[in-house]
């Protein structure tokens, strides 16, 4: 759809002042947001040329104009300019600077910060991890009876169960249980260790006395790698938006976001509208709801996504450039591309 300079200008204004106030604009309201000399009579007559081609929309209660669906996709393809402040870059740097951080951790500030800074709801669905493999089984003592059973992989991420043990059991039998399962199982493919477990039973058995209490404990903590639920933040944030201020709606909402699998039938209904932003970002419009998504990647064949779910009437040039960068940093940390950088790091440290 081409539209002149001047109405660009103006769906651009309306958009943001929209999101900014929750009413609807009046031409009057637009003069100072328009960086162009032009009369409100003018101004008028655009915006009834942006509702005739169905980018703006006039509500009954008012004469002023609000963005349609259609008006914020063309919005979101051709009018947002991306950026982030400087400070807040330098804030951000300095979360995603520390290190020793598990990819979980990672993704979880990811999200909060997402919450925090858009006032809107962020979630995540976690990379699928069954492409990984096992690099090691640990055993942390609490006391005398109890330990956490530790599963690590090849992208560091780790999965971890409690578990409570007899007093005639001793850390020592413990112990060498867990450096059996290391011996035999490192390098299995997570998504085959449960099976390789179960091989190795009777071998432990043979070698191990009463193994079976931590046996099940690494069992309980592989099995965790095969679960997939997304994990959502700022629930409360939705109660501000005066669009969810019907507590049966909102009610039905949150049950979508809490569920995996609701969540994808809901994102995938029938009339809603996908539009992809680039290579990383997608919209999808659901009714009054947006839903924009960001993709990072971890390693072959895995990729995440963070998601910030909020009305129609979001900050999106805001939430597309926070979900730009956290996506960028956290492949920077964990993706497919540092195994190179260190491979290249340990080469030249042998040719020294």
């Amino acid at each position: 759809m081409d539209l002149t300079y001047r109405q660009q200008a103006i769906l651009k204004a309306v958009v943001e002042e929209f999101t900014r106030t929750a009413q609807p604009i009046g031409s009057k309201s637009l003069i100072p947001f328009l960086g162009i000399s032009i009369s409100s009579a003018t101004i008028r007559n655009e915006l009834a040329v942006l509702e005739k081609v169905g980018l703006l929309e006039k509500t009954h209660t008012s004469s002023g104009r609000v963005p349609s669906l259609k008006g914020y996709r063309y919005y979101v393809e051709n009018l947002m300019e991306l950026s982030l402040d400087d400070s807040i870059q330098q804030g951000l740097r300095q979360v995603f600077s520390r290190r020793h951080c598990s990819l979980e951790d990672v993704i979880a500030t990811s999200c909060s910060i997402l919450a925090e800074m858009t006032h809107l709801t962020s979630m995540v669905i976690e990379p699928d991890k069954s492409r990984q493999t096992l690099i090691r089984l640990s055993l942390i003592p609490v006391n005398q009876t109890q330990a956490v059973a530790v599963v690590v992989t090849s992208t560091g991420q780790t999965e971890h169960r409690m578990f409570n043990f007899s007093s005639d059991l001793s850390i020592e039998d413990l112990k060498e249980c867990t450096d059996l399962l290391n011996d035999q199982l490192h390098g299995v493919p997570i998504d085959q260790l449960v099976e390789k477990l179960e091989e190795i039973r009777p071998t432990l058995a043979a070698n191990v006395s009463r193994h079976e209490v931590l046996f099940e404990a690494f069992i309980s903590a592989s099995l965790g790698f095969a679960t997939h639920e997304s994990k959502v933040y700022g629930r409360a944030n939705m109660l501000a938006q005066p669009e969810f201020a019907d507590a049966a709606k909102l009610q039905t909402l949150m049950k979508v976001l809490e569920n995996e699998s609701l969540f994808h039938e809901w994102t995938g209904m029938p009339g809603n509208i996908c539009t992809r932003i680039d290579q990383r970002n997608e919209l999808i419009q659901i009714g009054d709801c947006s839903v924009i998504s960001a993709k990072f990647d971890t390693g072959p064949g895995e990729q995440g996504q963070l998601m910030v779910v909020g009305p129609s009437r979001m900050p999106y040039a805001q939430v597309i450039a926070l979900m730009d960068y956290m996506s960028e940093q956290i492949e920077k940390m964990f993706g497919p591309r540092l195994e190179g950088v260190q491979d290249e790091q340990k080469s030249d440290k042998e040719e020294t």
